[in-house]
């Protein structure tokens, strides 16, 4: 299984990039996927998480109403929407994917992919 991101760079305060996930393996599908990011010497912070059918998403509180996740199991690849970006939303971002959906909110999935480097700044 690999999953690898992309979408990622450098953008001012209000701007918007949108993050892309794609997995190899043929267990995309039968998984819950989810977005972290993470900062060099800080823990890695839940951004947010889809079901495996998107029935279900939830959301960090710091991006709730800015970040948008979304997925397609037939193209095996997953999107986060990053909209009003500020500049402590800076980070590498990575995509995770698991089982069950609560495992991949609280922690992460078994899978990860090598992130992706976002930079906000004016």
């Amino acid at each position: 299984v690999q999953l690898v991101e992309s979408g990622g760079g450098a953008v001012q305060p209000g701007g918007s990039l949108r993050l892309s996930c794609v997995a190899s393996g043929g267990i995309f599908s039968i998984n819950a996927m989810g977005w972290y990011r993470q900062n060099p010497g800080k823990e890695r912070e839940f951004v947010a998480a889809i079901s495996r059918y998107s029935f279900t998403t939830r959301y960090g509180d710091a991006v709730k109403g800015r970040f948008t996740i979304s997925r397609d199991n037939d193209e095996n690849m997953g999107w986060l929407e990053m909209n009003d970006l500020k500049v402590e939303d800076s980070a590498t971002y990575f995509c995770t994917i698991g089982q069950p959906f609560s495992a991949v909110v609280t922690g992460g999935g078994d899978y990860w992919g090598q992130g992706t480097q976002v930079s906000v700044s004016s």
